[in-house]
């Protein structure tokens, strides 16, 4: 049949919220909320595999390592490993956090959800009730009046059950109306006001209103007028939690979730990486880094994200997808050239200020808006290199593994040869191919370097000697192995690299003009190696490059110029 040129035939549109005198657009997003992971129960009853009973315990261990304090771990009523986890979760949970079970309006299955709970010393009695019309008169056949009737006679047995008898535990309550986002606000509102009455809250103990977009329906700023109507409009709003707890059908749960704690949230339920029925419940993950990119702590630690994703995956059977805000293993990455520039010159940016001694300095680095070592990333997968790749990502793959920062000139060079590289390949290059394919084309030298015997150069620099033969003027004597053969060259400049080149011209026979100098060193101490890359045309034709690297840079001057008459003896790897 396909899509309707006119889908208003088959289609509602959401009727906006007349809500006039709304705050909630002027206000910042500066805490965490009280955080709730269901992910061993929404997320699990949504797996196609369902976790063991071995595998929630590892999950369920993680979660407190994050730093989770309110856990829902099972629907104890619906089966006996769910009623058996509970308890296992009752043994070993720590005093400082809360588990959480849930229970449909029954009273059997109600007694049997409490009894999953004792001797535990935090919990939470979680029912639901649909409050929708759709849902009342379809599924429920009832009335409104009928189903305040019900939630109130579950509300005070609960109760009854639990806070009304003497119990080492600490016992909280919460309510969902589901189906929250399609329900009459007015109707939601005085169901939730006679649940609150029964269940009498505290100050200390508020009752918990978990608020759902069980199946999201309209856009985020919908969902965040109906939070603040409800915020807005429920008694003793000091002793009342709102929880949030928003699916991803169209895509904006997480969005839904700020703008809903801006509208007066003060929790939220969601799982990791936003696993959960159909397209998922709302990404935690997303959210606690969304806060602490913007300077709030959000009292999760994902400091080591990526043991956070082996279990994620591992127990629930699905991958983390690659773009997964901050997860994914292409997050972090960039391919495009302009970017790949960009990044590059925003961490020299950085590390110049640190080199600096610049103190509480801001993370301002391109396309990142999170520091990689924040959650245990390395620099190292930023920039990945294909045939889409410009000079600054090749350029920045080479400084992070062989510490050489190169001169646009060369960038410019490599990145030819990266490009055609790449496109023969046709796919990425792996740093470790990147750095053979320079070390291999620019014919790079480290004198005692371990690698250095595997590659049989034509041109090997033995030694040298440099003297004055006059004011201006410095001769050299340098000893070469040619072809297998020890030769020795002579020739005299205003400079030693000078008089290296008249040396090449006058016994070698090959005529190399220099265009371009750089040098630098490697690393920050009085140790360490200086880098030369040099430019020089043949016979005033072609242009080659070369790089050499020691300790003396004089020598490593030399070993460019080495660099460059193997260069010339080698094909070009374009």
């Amino acid at each position: 049949m396909g899509m309707l040129k006119d889908p208003s035939v088959k289609y509602r549109a959401f009727p906006p919220i007349n809500l006039p005198n709304r705050t909630w657009p002027s206000k910042v997003l500066n805490k965490p909320p009280r955080w709730l992971s269901t992910d061993l129960r929404d997320g699990n009853q949504s797996l196609p595999d369902p976790m063991s009973v071995e595998e929630k315990k590892v999950y369920f261990k993680k979660l407190v390592e994050i730093g989770f304090k309110e856990i829902e771990v099972a629907f104890p009523s619906a089966s006996q490993p769910d009623f058996d986890f509970t308890r296992w979760t009752i043994e070993n949970c720590p005093d400082d956090v809360s588990i959480q079970v849930l229970s449909p309006c029954r009273e059997d299955l109600i007694h049997r959800t409490i009894e999953a709970l004792q001797g535990a010393k935090n919990a939470t009695v979680h029912i639901y009730l649909a409050t929708s019309d759709c849902f009342r008169r379809v599924v429920y056949n009832k009335s409104h009046e009928e189903l305040v009737e019900l939630a109130v006679k579950c509300t005070k047995l609960v109760r009854s059950l639990t806070k009304e008898k003497q119990s080492e535990t600490n016992w909280n309550f919460e309510f969902s109306p589901e189906f929250f986002s399609d329900s009459k606000l007015e109707n939601t509102v005085h169901i939730c006001d006679e649940v609150r009455k029964a269940w009498e809250p505290t100050l200390d103990f508020p009752i918990i209103f978990n608020l759902p977009a069980t199946v999201e329906m309209t856009t985020p700023n919908v969902y965040a007028d109906q939070i603040e109507y409800f915020s807005t409009h429920i008694g003793d709003r000091e002793k009342v939690c709102i929880s949030l707890h928003p699916h991803n059908d169209r895509g904006c749960a997480v969005a839904a979730a700020e703008l809903g704690q801006l509208a007066g949230a003060d929790r939220v339920e969601g799982c990791l990486f936003g696993n959960g029925e159909r397209t998922g419940n709302v990404d935690l993950v997303t959210l606690a880094l969304n806060l602490y990119t913007q300077g709030y702590s959000p009292k999760l630690d994902f400091s080591d994200i990526t043991s956070v994703i082996d279990i994620v995956e591992r127990c629930n059977k699905i991958p983390v997808h690659p773009r997964a805000p901050y997860g994914g293993s292409l997050v972090v990455c960039a391919f495009s050239g302009s970017h790949q520039d960009a990044i590059k010159k925003g961490f020299v940016s950085h590390e110049n200020q640190l080199h600096s001694g610049a103190t509480n300095l801001k993370w301002e680095v391109p396309y990142l808006p999170l520091d990689p070592q924040d959650i245990g990333r390395t620099y190292e997968a930023i920039i990945r290199v294909n045939s889409q790749s410009g000079k600054g990502g090749s350029a920045w793959v080479i400084l992070r593994n062989l510490d050489l920062d190169l001169p646009r000139g060369l960038q410019v060079d490599f990145s030819r040869v990266v490009q055609s590289s790449a496109e023969r390949k046709g796919s990425e290059l792996s740093n470790r191919e990147l750095c053979d394919l320079f070390k291999k084309n620019y014919c790079i030298l480290y004198q005692n370097d371990d690698n250095e015997a595997e590659i049989d150069y034509h041109y090997k620099l033995i030694d040298y000697s440099l003297s004055s033969s006059s004011k201006n003027q410095r001769s050299i004597s340098v000893d070469l192995e040619v072809g297998g053969c020890k030769q020795t060259i002579v020739g005299s400049g205003n400079g030693p690299i000078s008089a290296f080149i008249n040396a090449i011209k006058n016994d070698l026979n090959i005529n190399l003009d220099v265009k371009h100098y750089h040098e630098h060193s490697l690393g920050h101490d009085s140790n360490s190696k200086a880098a030369t890359y040099i430019e020089v045309t043949v016979d005033g034709n072609e242009t080659i490059w070369g790089v050499g690297v020691n300790e003396d840079v004089s020598f490593a001057s030399f070993l460019s110029l080495i660099a460059i008459l193997n260069g010339l003896k080698q094909p070009a790897t374009i």
